[in-house]
C-alpha cells in the first residue's frame, strides 16, 4: 500500500502522524502539494510538488493512485476518484471514506455548495482538534494493520 497525502490543506499534525506510521511499517509516504513542504531525508517519503491551480494536487493524486492505495484527503470529489479507482480515502478529522458512504457525502458536498453560491452563510467546519488527531491516528492504525 502506498500513502498519498493532499498535502495543500493538510494539518501539521497529521502530517507528522503519517511520517511515523511510514517509518515505522516502511510504507511508501508521498505529499502533493502545489507549494513546498519539508518532508525528511528518508527513502521511503517523498514530495511531488504541482503547477500552481485548481484542483492540480487532486489531478496528480488520482492520476497517480492505484488499487488498495491509502489517500489522505477532505477532498470529497478527489475522494470519490480514488474510490473508483479502488483506493482508500481518510480524512484528516479520521473520517473513512467509501463505497458505502461516498455517494451521500458527494450529494451534501455539493449541496452546501449551491447553498453557498446562492449567499448563504453556512458555516465552516470546527477548529482542528486533539479528538480529531486521535481519530485519524485510529483510523490509521486500522487501515495499516489490515494492510499487511
Amino acid at each position: 500500500m502506498h500513502i498519498w497525502v493532499d498535502a495543500d490543506a493538510c494539518p501539521a499534525v497529521i502530517k507528522e502522524i503519517l511520517i511515523r506510521a511510514s517509518r515505522r511499517t516502511s510504507m511508501p509516504l508521498t505529499f502533493i502539494a502545489n507549494h513546498a513542504i519539508k518532508v525528511p531525508a528518508d527513502n521511503q517519503i517523498q514530495f511531488i510538488q504541482v503547477a500552481s491551480g485548481f484542483d492540480m494536487a487532486d489531478n496528480e493524486i488520482a492520476s497517480r493512485v492505484q488499487n488498495k492505495d491509502l489517500v489522505i484527503t477532505a477532498d470529497i470529489p478527489l475522494a470519490n476518484d480514488v474510490i473508483d479507482r479502488g483506493g482508500i480515502c481518510l480524512s484528516p478529522r479520521g473520517e473513512l471514506m467509501d463505497k458505502s458512504n461516498i455517494a451521500a457525502r458527494l450529494t451534501m458536498r455539493n449541496f452546501m455548495d449551491t447553498m453557498r453560491s446562492s449567499g448563504v452563510d453556512t458555516g465552516g467546519q470546527n477548529t482542528f482538534n486533539h479528538r480529531d488527531r486521535m481519530q485519524f491516528a485510529n483510523q490509521l492504525d486500522k487501515i495499516i494493520q489490515s494492510s499487511l
